[in-house]
């Protein structure tokens, strides 16, 4: 163990918070295709314990769902897969999580590109007040691509990658912010697309949108899933249902149940899974 995990391991130790006793029933991992595998992490902000004992196999090429009720621990979770919480800079954690067999919490392993290969689109759309191009073309740029004739095959791809193509190839010099927020929430995915990651992160990508946005993003997640793994947190149990392959249900920072999603929804291990995705609570 190296130094840094010793002395966040240590701390943790001593934080004095009690951890809750972690059913592993209904809890699958599998290894033989896992591009992220967590294992017994724990978070703390400050004193307060926000994850515990988080142990799951995210599958590759896949979308595996995280729901749960509201402070549960699931936009927490994701930002840790891509280390985007450590921004926050009271959070300590301990645990391990690996990206393709490499422990991300190494002092060896660099955030940049960690955070590259694990993408990540937020909430609320959040493009930059800049065209529509200069968006896409951003990633790149910092990564030293400078002929045009790249960037343009490279912003072209990404924004048919994000479906959004079509609507907006005519208007690649116009701000961002004249767009829709579907559109807008589509250009921020073209945006990650164009450093071409192995995973994206979404957190809760549909939340601020309307119906018909929402239908067109979820179309799109569909399709990306045959060359990304995306692990998206969502409010809504209907969308995780209709979108993902797997589920987690994360109640008070505890990984409760993950499954197929088929299996968790029709025949959830857990008493509380159950209670949460009929609407007793939440």
């Amino acid at each position: 163990m190296n130094k840094v995990m010793e002395e966040k391991t240590n701390k943790n130790v001593n934080q004095g918070t009690k951890k809750p006793e972690v059913k592993k029933e209904g809890i699958k991992k599998e290894n033989a295709n896992s591009i992220i595998e967590v294992n017994d992490l724990n978070l703390w902000y400050g004193s307060d314990q926000a994850l515990y004992e988080v142990s799951m196999d995210v599958p590759e090429k896949q979308v595996t769902a995280i729901i749960g009720p509201s402070g549960c621990g699931k936009s927490t979770f994701l930002k840790t897969l891509n280390r985007m919480v450590e921004m926050i800079p009271i959070v300590k954690t301990s645990g391990s999580i690996k990206y393709r067999d490499q422990e991300i919490f190494s002092s060896k392993y660099k955030e940049e590109y960690l955070r590259t290969k694990v993408g990540m689109v937020f909430q609320k759309p959040n493009p930059f007040p800049k065209s529509v191009y200069d968006n896409v073309a951003y990633g790149p740029r910092i990564h030293g691509i400078k002929k045009k004739e790249v960037l343009d095959q490279i912003v072209e791809k990404s924004l048919k990658g994000a479906a959004i193509w079509d609507e907006l190839k005519d208007r690649l010099h116009e701000n961002a912010y004249g767009l829709s927020g579907g559109q807008q929430q589509r250009v921020c995915i073209a945006r990650a697309l164009a450093v071409e990651p192995d995973v994206i992160l979404m957190d809760e990508p549909t939340s601020a949108l309307d119906p018909i946005s929402t239908a067109k993003v979820e179309e799109l997640v569909q399709e990306l899933k045959e060359k990304y793994s995306i692990i998206i947190v969502t409010h809504n149990m209907q969308q995780a249902a209709r979108i993902s392959d797997k589920t987690a249900f994360f109640l008070n920072g505890e990984l409760i149940e993950f499954a197929d999603t088929d299996d968790l929804f029709q025949n959830p291990h857990d008493k509380r899974t159950e209670d949460y995705i009929t609407g007793r609570f939440g």
